[in-house]
C-alpha cells in the first residue's frame, strides 16, 4: 500500500514566547522536508489562540527559505477576508520564491465569529468566496482583469506578475459535504477531509465520481484525496495515549475558544467520544502503522495528513514522535526508508 504523507499545523499558541513556537515549528518543517513528506499545510485563523499564522503566506515564505523539496499548501486561505487582487499578487510572489513549490487552498472561513470581527456576514461568505476565487484565478491566468460582481468590481486591471507554475499553482479544497466533494473533483482539485474513515469514504467516492466524469479520459493523474489525523507515537501505547490526549485537549480548548465565548450551546470535551472518532491515532509504531493502514483501506484515500505539533506538546515530544513515525511507520507505506530526522 503506497501512500503519500503530508503534515498539517494550526500553529496554536503555547505556554511559551511566540517566537519560540515559530522557531520550533520551522525546525520541525525542516525535519518534514528531510523525511520526505510531500506537502506542509497550514491553517488560517484570527483573534483566537488556535492560530499564530493569521498570514499563512508570511510564515510559508520563511519556511520556504530553509527547505528544498516539500510543497506548501494553505488549508485554507480565507478568501472572504482578502482583497482578491492583492492575494493573487502575494500568491505569485511566493510561487516564485519557492520556485513552484506552492499550492493554493482557499475557502470561505468556517468560524462566523472570526468573520464577524472583520465585519463579514457569514451568511454572505459563500457568495463572497465564489466571487473572490473567480477574481484570484483570473489574476493568476490573464493579462488583464475585468470583473463585475456584487462584491468585487475591477476595470481593466493590468496584471504584471504571473505565477511561476503555469497556468497556476495546484488547487486544494477542504470539505465535509458530499456535493462539495463532487464539485472539487470536477474542478481537478486535491481534497482533504477531517472525518471518520467511514464518512470520508462517502466523500472520497463522490469526489472520484466527479473527477472521473470530468477528467477520467484526459490522462491526468488522480489528485490527492486525503484524511487528516492527530498523531502521537511513543514506545508504548499507554505513553502515547496519555501524552497525545494531553496535547489534543490543549488544542481542542483553543479550537473551541470563540465558540465557547459566544455560542450558548455547550462546547464540552468528551474524552471517550474523541478516542472513538478515529481522528486521533496514538500508539506505538506498530499500533499506529496498523491503524493508518486500516483507515486508508476503509476510506479509500491516497493521501494521509498527520499533525505532530499541537496543544502544549513540547518540541522534544513532537520531534520524538515524528522520528518514530518516519523511522518505523512511513517506510511501511512507501517501500523505502525515510531519511532520519
Amino acid at each position: 500500500m503506497k501512500v503519500d504523507f503530508g503534515v498539517i499545523d494550526h500553529l496554536d499558541r503555547q505556554n511559551r514566547p511566540i517566537h519560540e513556537t515559530y522557531d520550533s515549528r520551522l525546525e520541525l518543517i525542516q525535519a518534514y522536508d528531510r523525511a520526505g513528506f510531500t506537502t506542509f499545510h497550514i491553517t488560517e485563523h484570527h483573534f483566537t489562540p488556535l492560530g499564530l499564522a493569521p498570514s499563512p503566506l508570511v510564515f510559508l515564505a520563511a519556511a520556504s527559505r530553509i527547505t528544498e523539496r516539500i510543497r506548501f499548501a494553505p488549508l485554507v486561505l480565507i478568501i472572504t477576508l482578502y482583497n482578491p487582487l492583492r492575494l493573487a499578487g502575494e500568491i505569485c510572489m511566493l510561487d516564485h520564491l519557492t520556485k513552484g513549490r506552492l499550492d493554493i487552498g482557499a475557502g470561505r472561513g468556517i468560524s462566523p465569529y472570526e468573520l464577524a470581527y472583520f465585519n463579514v456576514n457569514h451568511l454572505e461568505a459563500p457568495s463572497i468566496y465564489r466571487e473572490g476565487l473567480e477574481v484570484v484565478m483570473a489574476a493568476l491566468t490573464r493579462d488583464v482583469v475585468d470583473y463585475r460582481g456584487n462584491y468585487f468590481k475591477y476595470f481593466n486591471v493590468p496584471i504584471e506578475l504571473h505565477p511561476y507554475q503555469k497556468p497556476h499553482p495546484p488547487l486544494w479544497y477542504a470539505t465535509g459535504n458530499p456535493e462539495s466533494a463532487a464539485w472539487a473533483g470536477r474542478q481537478n482539485m486535491n481534497i482533504v477531509f477531517l472525518l471518520s474513515a467511514a464518512q470520508a469514504r462517502v466523500l472520497a467516492d463522490r469526489f472520484k465520481d466527479g473527477w472521473t466524469a470530468a477528467h477520467g479520459a484526459s490522462g491526468k493523474p488522480m489528485p490527492k484525496v486525503g484524511i487528516t489525523r492527530h498523531i502521537y507515537v511513543a514506545d508504548t501505547d499507554a505513553e502515547a495515549a496519555e501524552r497525545g490526549m494531553v496535547g489534543f485537549k490543549g488544542w481542542f480548548d483553543k479550537f473551541g475558544y470563540l465558540w465557547q465565548k459566544y455560542d450558548p450551546r455547550p462546547f464540552t470535551f468528551d474524552d471517550a467520544v474523541h478516542r472513538k472518532s478515529g481522528r486521533l491515532i496514538f500508539g506505538s509504531p506498530s499500533t499506529v502503522r496498523a491503524e493508518i493502514e486500516r483507515q486508508i483501506a476503509e476510506s479509500g484515500v491516497n493521501y494521509f495528513v498527520a499533525r505532530f505539533a499541537y496543544g502544549d506538546l513540547g518540541h522534544a515530544e513532537s520531534l520524538r514522535s515524528l522520528r518514530l513515525f518516519t523511522d518505523e511507520v512511513m517506510p511501511h507505506f512507501q517501500g523505502k526508508a525515510a531519511e532520519r530526522v
